[in-house]
Formats: structure tokens, sequence, C-alpha cells
């Protein structure tokens, strides 16, 4: 039996809506006591001095990627959950952009048993850390360009977490067809608003900042656009969706408009949108190309204010992990993406919160428990007799971002070599 007592220390729930100092008291995974203080305990309890510290309900990612299958140099699914557990997460979905993609059962079934070229998720058994819970979302099309969607109640029969290509659908017969199709199924479906007409050959944001970089610039509208269309095919259909990777001012105020109508919409943005605006590209990082790219200053600000107000409901991480040699090249050429659940975190703390922008309410809340409602699901609240589903963060400690130091097989990061405030010193799961 392992008995724990964390003294004193701040426990932020955003399911009760609680932020306060006290003692919590955690038996063999289950949570015994939240109170002021604790001193009925057992002679065998291991008690540990928190203050200064935070206690909050695990972390959940929407979405990220997995090199696994296929590409396993970038990430495995060990690795993967390693660099999870690390950054805090008690849950991570990865997306089907995988080579197979995961668009049948059999590789739906293959991944949550943890078969892989390492063992897969089974590798983790010896690890110190705790081991998150794996999503996997399924894949919405076998074919994109030929419009030939999978067999979603197969899919969803073996437990994906919901749908997605996780890649621009231009097809907007075949997303109709969808939304009718997925309705019976009780999945959420998400979709990447993209024109890639519109995008074209861009790699940055469109505005004075693209000019004096001399990138090609992306139009607003290349988002925006896709965003109008899904938003009527709902209002006609009435199927929910969700909203990935939103990143402009405009679309905010799309998305604000549709649920003022009452449209059964979420939607979410990426952390490095939340942290960083074309001005950052400056450097040339090519862990900045991103894709959807960053925006403008308004656009981040947009972007700050829609979390805080409900209208994006969730914050993903979007873990994007490339080789060395693949981000080694010019920007333009370089794929877009960069690694973030072990960042995350610590990152956002101390740029949302510290600063006081944040309260530590809302951005707990938009890592935790509204990823969560996305996923059609709960996280456990911080009270006794729910199992620990918890994350301990120290956010005054610091640590150099070294590829010795993560636990991703990739650091294609704008943050490598730098020294972060912020660690996750452990997770329940």
């Amino acid at each position: 039996m392992t008995i724990e007592l964390l003294q004193q220390v701040r426990v932020i729930d955003p399911v009760s809506q609680t932020d306060q100092v006290s003692d919590v008291l955690i038996t063999n995974g289950e949570i015994q006591a939240v109170a002021t203080q604790i001193t009925d305990i057992s002679p065998d309890t291991q008690i540990r001095d928190c203050r200064g510290l935070v206690l909050g309900t695990g972390l959940v990612d929407l979405y990220s990627h997995s090199g696994e299958p296929g590409f396993e140099e970038r990430e495995t699914l060990s690795s993967l959950l390693q660099a999870a557990a690390a950054g805090g997460f008690t849950r991570v979905s990865i997306l089907p952009d995988t080579s197979p993609a995961i668009d049948h059962p059999a590789l739906v079934a293959q991944l949550q048993k943890g078969i892989g070229r390492e063992g897969g998720i089974s590798s983790l058994s010896s690890s110190s850390l705790c081991l998150p819970r794996l999503n996997i979302w399924g894949a919405i099309t076998l074919d994109v360009a030929g419009g030939q969607i999978t067999e979603l109640a197969d899919l969803a029969a073996v437990g994906v977490v919901g749908f997605t290509d996780g890649l621009p659908l231009n097809n907007l017969g075949l997303v109709r067809r969808l939304l009718e199709y997925v309705q019976p199924l009780g999945k959420p479906v998400a979709f990447w608003p993209c024109d890639r007409h519109l995008t074209s050959n861009g790699v940055m944001r469109e505005g004075a900042d693209a000019l004096r970089f001399g990138l090609p610039p992306i139009p607003v509208s290349a988002e925006t656009s896709a965003i109008a269309s899904l938003i009527e095919i709902v209002a006609n259909i009435g199927t929910p969706i969700h909203i990935m990777r939103v990143s402009t001012a405009r679309s905010v105020e799309l998305i604000a408009a549709a649920k003022a109508q009452g449209l059964p919409i979420t939607a979410s943005t990426t952390w490095m949108h939340l942290l960083l605006d074309t001005k950052a590209v400056k450097s040339y990082h090519t862990s900045l190309h991103l894709d959807p790219p960053l925006g403008n200053p308004s656009d981040l600000q947009a972007l700050r204010q829609a979390v805080r107000g409900g209208i994006i409901d969730a914050i993903a991480i979007d873990h994007a992990p490339y080789t060395y040699e693949e981000k080694v090249q010019a920007f333009a050429e370089a794929p877009p993406g960069a690694i973030g659940l072990e960042l995350a975190l610590p990152l956002l703390w101390q740029n949302l919160v510290t600063t006081g922008e944040f309260t530590a309410l809302e951005l707990w809340q938009a890592l935790s428990t509204k990823p969560a409602e996305c996923l059609h699901t709960k996280v456990n609240p911080i009270t006794p007799h729910h199992l620990a589903e918890l994350t301990l963060f120290d956010p005054q400690k610091t640590w150099q971002v070294e590829s010795k130091n993560l636990h991703s097989l990739s650091s294609n990061t704008p943050w490598l070599g730098k020294e972060l405030t912020g660690q996750v010193i452990q997770t329940w799961c």
C-alpha cells in the first residue's frame, strides 16, 4: 500500500473552480482526503512538503503527432508518452496522419496493444513516469483526393476517440456527407479549416512582417473562408464539430458569432500561437515554421482573449516531432511543426499566469477540463474518493532545454538551449 501526503500544496481544480492551499492524502492512487490540514495519518505515510508547488487536474492534449508507425526516428509511442508524462499530461491523443494512416480497426487495435518496433507503449512499464492514457483519432478518409470515407462505425467500435484527418479537407460534399453519417456514433469530429488553394506556397501569415522578412505570405482568408463553409454546413446538418488550429482574429469573430447562434461548435488553438507572433520569425528558426503560421500581433491578442472568454475552448499542443536533418533547411523548405509536450505548461505559466494576464484556473481549464470536454469525456476532480489523475508542478524550478533533458526523440523547438522556469515534478494517471 502506498500512502502519500502532499502538505500545503496549491490545489488548482477547474472542475470545482477552486484554487487554494490544502493538504492532499492519496492512497494507492485514490484521493482520500483534501483539507486545510490533515493530521490523522498512518505511520507508513510518505509525507512531502509541497509549499510553493501546484497540484492540478491531469492535463489533456487534444491532438499531437506520433512518428510511430512509419517515422519512428522522429518519435515512438514510448517516447511520445514519456514526453507527455514529463509535461504533466495524463491523456494524449494522436492524429491519424501516420504511415500507414490510422484508417483501419486492425491498426487501432495494434496501437492500443502497444505493438511497435521498440515494443511500443509496453516499454514504459519499467519507467518511473506514469503511463498517460493514449487516445487515438481515427482517419475520416481513405483517400482525401478521391473522397472515400473510412468505415466510421468499425473504427468507433474499436475505441477511437473521434474522427479527423488532421489535414485540410476541402471537399465540402464529403464534409456534409460525413456529418450525416457520424451523427449516430456520438464521437467528436474535428476539422482543420484551411484552403490550400489560398495558402499556395505561403509559409508565413500575410502582413507587414512577412513583407519585411521576404517570406511568401498566407492570407487570413485561407483559414476564415474554410471556417465559414464549415459553419454553414453545421447550421444545416446540426452535427457537433470541433475546429482545430484557430490562428486568426477574424476566425475568432466567426466562431463567436456561430456560438452566439447556438451552433454546436467547439474550437482550439495551439500553445505556440498564444505565445509568439510573426515578429519571432525574424530569427528564421525553422521550428517557427508552423502550419497554420504564427499570427500577427493582433491575432495573438485575439486568441488569448478568446481562450479566456471561452470562445476558444481549449489549448492543444499539436506536438510535431522532426529529426535534425529534416529541420536543417531553409525556412520555407523545412517541414512545419515543433515539439511541445514537455514545454507547453512551463512556458504558458510563465508568460500568461506569472504576468497576470491569465488566472491559474483559466490556464488550467484550457489545458485540462476543456480539452476533455471537447473529446466528450471528463477528468477526475481533486476530491475524496476519486482516482488520482493529477499533475504536480513546480513553477519556480529552472531547467535547460537540451536534447539530453528531453524525453522526446526530437528536439525541434525554438527554445532549444534556453533555460526555462517551471517543471512538472510528478503525474498520477
